[in-house]
C-alpha cells in the first residue's frame, strides 16, 4: 500500500527553530488546491501500488488551509488511487486554529488522526520558541479534537531546550500523559542552519544544552512513557498499542509514498524525487509538466544504507533473511562483520534473526548505525 504526503507550505508565523518550506499566509488556497491535483494527475503514474493506505497533511500549517480545499484534495485523491475505506488520514495543526467548528468539520470530511504541534507546556519555553499558541490552549485543542470525535490524537514535543530541567520536561510529559492522548512524537531541538535560533546560538545569546542533560530527559521519556503503558516503538515515536502512525511507519519500511506540493518528497523504490522548495518553482514545474529535475537512483548500496538508517531506529529492526535474500552475498557478509563488535557489547541484538537497537541506545543510534553503512 502507498502513502500520500500533502506539503501545505502557508504559516502565520515561522517559527525561530524551524527549517521546513514555508511562505507566509496568502490568499490562494484554490489556486494552491488546483496545483495540487494537477500535479496528481501528472505524477500518480509513477507510483505502482494503487491502494492508499495513508494521507498525510503536513507543513508549514496545514490547518490555515480551508476544510473544503482539504476535501477537494481528498476527494481528488480517489479519482486515481483506491484510498482504503480504513485509511489513516492526518492532518496536522497548530493549537492556536483549533475551534470545535474546525474539528467537527475535519471529521466530517473524513480526518481520523489529528498531529498537534505543542512542542511543550511550560510557557516560557513556548515564548522561547516562537510558537503562538500558550499552553491552555495547546490543552484545549485536544479536548476539542476529542469532544469532534477524532480519537486519535499525536502530539510534538520537544526536548533538550536551552535552559530546560527534568523538571520542566517531567512537567511537559505528564500533562501530555493526562490528557490520555493516543501518540507521541519527542525530538531533541536541533539548530538548523539559517534559522533565527542558530544565528542567536552563533552570537552566543543562546547555549544549547549539555548531552548529559538532553540524555537525562530522554532517559525520562522511556521511564514515564513505559509507566503509561506507550511503546516506543521508533527513536522520536511513542504510542499507545494499535497507535502507531502508519504513515511515518510507512517511510521506515520502504513503502511507496507521493508527496505534493513545495519541497514534498516522493519514493517509488527504484527512485525518489523531490519538488523545489519554492511556491513559484514548484508551480511553474506543475505547469510545464517537467518534474522530474530532482531525482536520485536507488542503487544496490543506497537500497542498503536506507534500509538501515529507517529500520534500525524502530522495534521492528532488520531482519537478515530479508538481506541475505534482497542483497549480494558482499552486502551480507558486511553486514555480518560489521555488527560483530555491537552484538558483543549489547548495543545490538538479534532475537530469531532480526537486528534491533534496544531503546536504552536509541539516544546514540546514529553513531551505531553509521559504523554499518556501505560509504
Amino acid at each position: 500500500m502507498a502513502g500520500i504526503y500533502i506539503h501545505v507550505p502557508f504559516c502565520k508565523k515561522k517559527c525561530n527553530y524551524c527549517d521546513f518550506y514555508s511562505v507566509g499566509e496568502a490568499k490562494m488556497d484554490n489556486h494552491f488546491t488546483d496545483f495540487v491535483l494537477k500535479e496528481l494527475n501528472l505524477r500518480n503514474p509513477l507510483i505502482a501500488d494503487r491502494i492508499v493506505k495513508t494521507i498525510y497533511f503536513g507543513g508549514g500549517t496545514p490547518s490555515l488551509l480551508p476544510v473544503g480545499n482539504i476535501k477537494r484534495i481528498i476527494s481528488g485523491l480517489g479519482d486515481f488511487f483506491v484510498v482504503d475505506p480504513n485509511a489513516e488520514i492526518t492532518i496536522e495543526v497548530n493549537p492556536d486554529d483549533v475551534t470545535l467548528e474546525l474539528a467537527e468539520q475535519y471529521h466530517a470530511i473524513g480526518i481520523n488522526r489529528v498531529s498537534i504541534g505543542v512542542q511543550s507546556f511550560n510557557n516560557n519555553e513556548l515564548v522561547f520558541l516562537g510558537r503562538r499558541h500558550d499552553a491552555s490552549k495547546a490543552v484545549e485543542a485536544i479536548r476539542i479534537f476529542r469532544a469532534a470525535g477524532i480519537a486519535n490524537i499525536s502530539i510534538d514535543l520537544i526536548y533538550g531546550l536551552p535552559n530546560s530541567t527534568l523538571k520542566s520536561w517531567e512537567h511537559s510529559l505528564n500533562v501530555a500523559f493526562g490528557l490520555d492522548i493516543q501518540h507521541l512524537s519527542c525530538y531533541h531541538l536541533t539548530y538548523e542552519e539559517g534559522t533565527p535560533l542558530t544565528r542567536r546560538v552563533a552570537k552566543g545569546a543562546v547555549m544549547p544544552l549539555d548531552e548529559e542533560m538532553s540524555k537525562a530527559q530522554f532517559d525520562l521519556l522511556r521511564e514515564l512513557s513505559h509507566a503509561n503503558d506507550f511503546v516506543h516503538y521508533e527513536i522520536s515515536n511513542l504510542a499507545k498499542p494499535g497507535y502507531t502512525s502508519k504513515h511515518n511507519s510507512g517511510y521506515w519500511l520502504g513503502e511507496e509514498y507521493l508527496g505534493l506540493g513545495p519541497s514534498a518528497h516522493s519514493f517509488n523504490r527504484s527512485m525518489r524525487w523531490w519538488n523545489p522548495s519554492s511556491i513559484t518553482g514548484w508551480g511553474n514545474e506543475v505547469d510545464s509538466g517537467n518534474f522530474l529535475k530532482n531525482t536520485e537512483a536507488i542503487d544496490e548500496a543506497i537500497q542498503f544504507n536506507e534500509l538501515l538508517i529507517t529500520r534500525l531506529r524502530t522495534m521492528w529492526g532488520v531482519n537478515l533473511n530479508e538481506v541475505a535474500n534482497g542483497f549480494s552475498i558482499e552486502i551480507y557478509n558486511h553486514l555480518r562483520k560489521k555488527i560483530i563488535p555491537f552484538t558483543k557489547s549489547g548495543k545490538i541484538i538479534m532475537e530469531n534473526n532480526i537486528l534491533k537497537i534496544l531503546p536504552n541506545h536509541y539516544f546514540v543510534s546514529d553513531s551505531i548505525v553509521a559504523e554499518l553503512l556501505i560509504v
